[in-house]
């Protein structure tokens, strides 16, 4: 606020407390669109010093944004939008954040209660508008100051933020706080019978009291390393997934994983989306990124049959991977940080509430025994096998001169090959997470990976990666597919200069369709097939980037890939475009995953 602290209403001054509350607790941005009932809390937020502020126009835009900037510093970004349908566009994001635990501060404006169910425009019922995708949701109505409501005001903020961070033990994600605003909403409006002097005291009073929260009570800890190896003892033939994880610090994630595979004698399968894929190929332990390869191998796939499997985070969406570990089911110990239930495969299991990381696992000392020591090697062989045939027909496919189309599951492989060591990469669903799932090798760098993987859905996803971009101090990549990217095209409003602060390439592979579905069984004798699943969309991705003022470049060999992806990453937004024939290419990816003898 102004440096006198004139407050002309009370929304203005609830308003502030808003904003400087958020400051307070640490929110990283505060990403507002447009809209008249919210503008108490959006001129607040605008007008505070300490908060960076971000307009999106469209809201579902703006929501995926906020879940990209949030995943990228795992700190609650705050949302803020109008009544109305305007709430009801942040939906799709909520439940991507809800099943991702992304912490997320959601707050609508809202008509007073009094104008709710007669026809008043802008409308809706606002209430449990997101259903069951919330960690918390609360409704407020500002009305009236007085220094017990203020507080109150300030403890709902509070409460929201430590839900949304799952303190206590609790589950990371999206909260919800209605907020019903009467007039006047302008800050400059003067509201009769209120006195500006009386709302400056409040105010003043209110910075001087400091009240806290409540601390959230910490969840009982009924754990311990002892546990697992106790458990794992039983078992001689073991494996650990590294499925998809979001540790605040993977360096810490992938230390406490290398132990613990010493400890147990077990190879870890690693997730796309899992730091194991990417940090520890040197750390000595077997770590396996060609399982697809491996287990599409039915001897293999037999021989390597584990006794017992311990799941870190979200399993693989790998079908191979889900049908191998179901025939038959094997127990399983299944840590996931906050205790949601992430064992689709109905196996007897145990979760633990809790992140590997946030134990000591020195407890126990590498394994010597000789039937675990054969099982590790058993699989490091293999995995070698599968993994050099993969690189080097890859490598003899992009050695190859080759006209366009390109083969876009070469793509990947490239990009672990060129892309800085430092860099963010945000996967679009679909066929470019899969496709680094096969073919992405196991390596040691600092490569951060994200992906919308809560709902898997193909919306937001540009959206999300600017998020990513704009907050995680790295050059960032997208891979993404033509209509992922076409799904979420609004977003290029946000690469104006003006607006968007962060490096952002965009690895679009254009198969003139959903690719994807080309792997299923729809497109067998489907005359309805490209019509309705492919979606052929027929654009000029050139023009839909100079429109936006977004610089596009077309690629039509590997060699002009690679230069391209050499470059060094500039500040904006940029399109690297790469054609390709969707029904080739899933030829060409089913042939490199059964095996090349």
């Amino acid at each position: 606020m102004p440096p006198q602290h004139i407050f002309c209403n009370t929304n203005a001054l609830w308003g502030a407390v808003f904003a400087r509350t958020l400051a307070k607790l640490g929110v990283a941005r505060a990403v507002i669109s447009p809209g008249s009932r919210s503008t108490p809390l959006a001129h607040a937020l605008a007008n505070e010093p300490c908060l960076a502020t971000v307009p999106v126009l469209d809201e579902r835009t703006a929501a995926f944004f906020a879940t990209g900037v949030s995943r990228a510093t795992h700190v609650p970004s705050a949302l803020i939008c109008t009544s109305g349908t305007a709430a009801a566009n942040y939906l799709p994001a909520i439940v991507e954040a809800w099943h991702a635990r992304v912490p997320l501060l959601v707050f609508t404006a809202d008509r007073p209660p009094e104008l709710r169910g007669r026809g008043a425009g802008q409308t809706i019922d606002q209430v449990h508008l997101y259903g069951t995708h919330t960690v918390w949701e609360c409704a407020v109505s500002l009305c009236a100051a007085s220094p017990a409501a203020i507080d109150n005001w300030g403890k709902v903020i509070a409460t929201a933020w430590a839900h949304a961070i799952g303190a206590g033990g609790g589950i990371a994600g999206p909260v919800h706080v209605n907020v019903a605003l009467g007039e006047p909403l302008a800050p400059a409006t003067k509201e009769l019978g209120v006195n500006p002097a009386e709302l400056a005291r409040l105010w003043e009073e209110w910075l001087a009291r400091e009240i806290p929260l409540s601390p959230v009570p910490a969840a009982a800890v009924s754990f311990s390393p002892e546990d697992v190896f106790a458990w794992a003892a039983r078992f001689r033939r073991g494996v650990i997934i590294a499925g998809e994880t979001r540790p605040a610090c993977p360096d810490s994630h992938v230390a406490a994983v290398v132990k613990l595979s010493r400890a147990l004698g077990w190879p870890v399968l690693a997730d796309a989306l899992s730091p194991v894929r990417y940090r520890c190929a040197d750390s000595g332990v077997v770590v396996v990124g060609a399982y697809e390869t491996l287990l599409r191998d039915s001897a293999c796939a037999q021989a390597l049959r584990p006794d017992a499997v311990l799941q870190l985070g979200q399993l693989s969406f790998s079908r191979t991977l889900r049908e191998w570990l179901a025939s038959p089911p094997r127990p399983t110990l299944v840590f996931s940080k906050g205790g949601r239930n992430l064992n689709p495969l109905h196996h007897e299991h145990r979760t633990i509430p809790f992140a590997l990381e946030d134990f000591a696992w020195d407890a126990a000392p590498p394994t010597q025994d000789a039937v675990v020591l054969a099982w590790a090697n058993a699989w490091r062989a293999a995995h070698a096998a599968a993994a050099a045939r993969i690189a080097g027909a890859l490598d003899a496919l992009v050695r190859a001169p080759a006209a366009p189309p390109l083969f876009e599951g070469a793509v990947a492989w490239l990009l672990a090959r060129y892309l800085p060591d430092t860099a963010a990469v945000f996967l679009a669903n679909s066929m470019p997470l899969r496709d680094a799932e096969y073919f992405w090798p196991t390596q040691c760098s600092r490569r951060r990976i994200f992906c919308n993987r809560g709902a898997n859905g193909i919306d937001g996803t540009l959206g999300s990666a600017l998020g990513v971009a704009a907050s995680c101090g790295a050059p960032t990549f997208l891979l993404t597919g033509d209509l992922s990217l076409l799904h979420d095209s609004n977003a290029f409003l946000l690469a104006r200069a003006d607006t968007f602060v962060g490096s952002l390439t965009i690895v679009l592979i254009n198969n003139n369709g959903g690719g994807i579905f080309n792997h299923l069984d729809v497109s067998r004798d489907n005359p309805y097939f490209d019509r309705f699943w492919g979606m052929s969309p027929q654009v000029d991705f050139a023009k839909l980037a100079a429109a936006h003022g977004v610089p596009h470049e077309r690629v039509r060999s590997w060699t002009q890939l690679a230069h391209a992806l050499s470059q060094p990453p500039a500040p904006g937004v940029r399109i690297i475009e790469i054609p390709t024939d969707r029904m080739a290419d899933a030829q060409c990816r089913n042939a490199l995953l059964a095996g090349i003898r």
